[in-house]
């Protein structure tokens, strides 16, 4: 026989679960009412910056503009103050997001590009396929960072300051620059990190991979309006991730801004432009342009739509 406190006991328990149920219902609906006008918000900028991004005449013209930025850019170091916050390189938008380009845009771009594959085909080799082209990008890029560090440590030198001369009876001798003693058996990496004078060519990789970057966003991102026209619904994670994607591209040529018009140095900044710009020309105007097979992933959209669009 049950005791009376025990079914006291759980009568109140069953009150207690059903008031839980009533408030988790209300928090519910009232999450939902104030969800909604956040993702007519979302789904709005998504579909304009879509619809601006895959016009043609952004995706023909924007390595022109790039290119622009890259040549005239550094003309701004004439108007630009030297006491700015970004003309000092410790900068925390040079700590946290210049010294580590590729791997915010590996991230943000590889995850968009799964998303959006997957949810287009619901195929995982296909899905992987297109993701192989951010795998290649960053195979390229190590390789190019690679080769430029042996270039620039066999075509420079090292160089110590030497203390001046005590007797500066003579104003002709004091004002000689003082001489260096060479130093022939270190790279440049170790030369700047022991305080020495490093002189050589160099091609600038900051502002290769910024170029490379802000090219390959664009090509991936691109594609995100035909996925829209397929009449598709896409959910608010891709939505999030195409919003995150368009604000990195924003960051990277305002970061190429401002190291061009802060940090400017020609010819390096303009060899390194160019370089990015013959890497995005190779991949995605050449080597991506072929049937796609074992050995090439395609071009972005590849094989995701129903209709496919002309090639030019």
């Amino acid at each position: 026989m049950e005791k009376p406190g025990n079914s006291w006991k759980g009568l109140v328990s069953e009150l207690q679960l059903e008031r839980f149920q009533v408030i988790a219902a209300e928090l519910k609906a009232s999450g939902r009412f104030l969800l909604r006008p956040l993702e007519a918000v979302l789904e709005l900028v998504t579909d304009l910056l879509a619809k601006i991004l895959g016009t043609n005449l952004v995706r023909r013209h924007f390595h022109l503009v790039l290119s622009g930025l890259v040549l005239f850019g550094p003309l701004l170091s004439f108007w630009v103050s030297k006491y700015n916050i970004f003309a000092n390189s410790n900068h925390f938008l040079y700590r946290k997001f210049l010294r580590s380009t590729w791997g915010w845009t590996c991230i943000l771009t590889g995850s968009f590009v799964l998303l959006l594959s997957f949810s287009a085909r619901r195929s995982v080799p296909l899905s992987l396929r297109h993701f192989s082209r951010i795998g290649l990008t960053g195979l390229i890029w190590w390789g190019a960072r690679r080769l430029l560090t042996l270039l620039e440590d066999a075509a420079g030198s090292c160089y110590e300051p030497m203390p001046p001369a005590q007797d500066v009876q003579s104003s002709a001798v004091a004002a000689q620059p003082p001489l260096l003693l060479l130093h022939e058996d270190l790279t440049k990496a170790s030369c700047l990190k022991g305080n020495l004078l490093w002189r050589g060519y160099e091609v600038s990789q900051d502002v290769l991979i910024l170029c490379l970057c802000c090219l390959l966003l664009l090509e991936e991102i691109s594609v995100f309006s035909r996925h829209l026209s397929q009449q598709r619904s896409p959910g608010a994670p891709i939505k999030v991730l195409f919003l995150l994607c368009v604000v990195l591209l924003i960051l990277w040529m305002f970061l190429l801004l401002c190291v061009l018009s802060n940090f400017p140095n020609w010819p390096s900044q303009q060899l390194g432009g160019a370089l990015g710009y013959l890497g995005w020309r190779g991949l995605y105007q050449g080597w991506y342009r072929l049937k796609p097979r074992w050995c090439c992933p395609g071009l972005p959209g590849e094989e995701l739509f129903e209709k496919e669009p002309k090639r030019l």
